[in-house]
């Protein structure tokens, strides 16, 4: 069989091809499977002269971070961390690059339903007979009084949100257990002199309407209810807007 030669165009892709394919790293990350950060955790400029808002929580946070922003738009500006806070482990680990170095006004936060979650060994949600809660009562304690010690030394005014309910059947935790840690939580703010914003008690008497099935998290309308809540706790501490 007679073989003819190449086009010279053809040469010409052929040597392009393989030079692209040498120039591109094999592991190299498919830019069409970059994943854009969520809404929430978009970081925001300040609005000069507004007062400062920080929110620290968990993902119940996040569903409420852009209901509050809107409603105290053109009053405060209104911050969060660009990641989920966890636990409180965590949160004595962060609290410092969280915190930054801008003044904060109002600090409205929540640490609970990551310390009482059951994890396997491989780090998932488990049931309590074959997880281990992630911190007991008694590291609980000593994490929020470390970070509401720090919190402190900020002089922002300082709200403290219950944890919301654990409903039935929501994996990796125990229906209600929220109401333990509450409890600790609650004397530590008593004693400590930090106001409270009482989510738990809120959602309780609106619970089905509000979270979702066997699920610790919430409907757009349960998070949509629970941004009016911080808002009214927030708005009373905010001073007026700085010229």
């Amino acid at each position: 069989m007679k073989l003819h030669p190449l086009p010279l165009f053809g040469l010409i892709a052929l040597l392009g091809c393989a030079l692209a394919q040498a120039a591109t790293p094999k592991n190299a990350p498919s830019t069409s499977k970059a994943k854009t950060p969520a809404p929430s955790l978009a970081q925001i400029g300040d609005l000069p002269g507004l007062p400062r808002v920080l929110l620290l929580g968990d993902s119940i946070s996040i569903g409420y971070t852009l209901g509050v922003r809107a409603r105290l738009q053109g009053r405060a500006n209104v911050h969060r961390p660009p990641e989920n806070c966890g636990d409180t482990a965590r949160g004595v680990k962060s609290i410092e690059a969280w915190l930054g170095a801008g003044k904060w006004d109002v600090i409205h936060f929540n640490f609970g339903l990551h310390d009482l979650k059951y994890l396997d060994a491989g780090g998932q949600l488990a049931p309590p007979e074959k997880g281990k809660q992630v911190a007991s009562l008694a590291v609980y304690e000593a994490n929020l009084r470390t970070i509401v010690a720090r919190l402190k030394q900020t002089g922002a005014k300082l709200i403290f949100a219950t944890t919301t309910p654990v409903p039935a059947g929501s994996g990796g935790r125990v229906e209600d257990d929220s109401v333990r840690y509450n409890a600790v939580a609650a004397r530590i703010m008593k004693e400590l002199g930090v106001a409270s914003n009482d989510l738990h008690a809120f959602v309780k008497l609106r619970q089905a309407q509000l979270q979702r099935p066997a699920n610790v998290h919430f409907t757009d309308e349960g998070s949509a209810q629970l941004a009016e809540t911080v808002v009214s706790h927030i708005t009373p501490l905010l001073p007026s807007a700085r010229k």
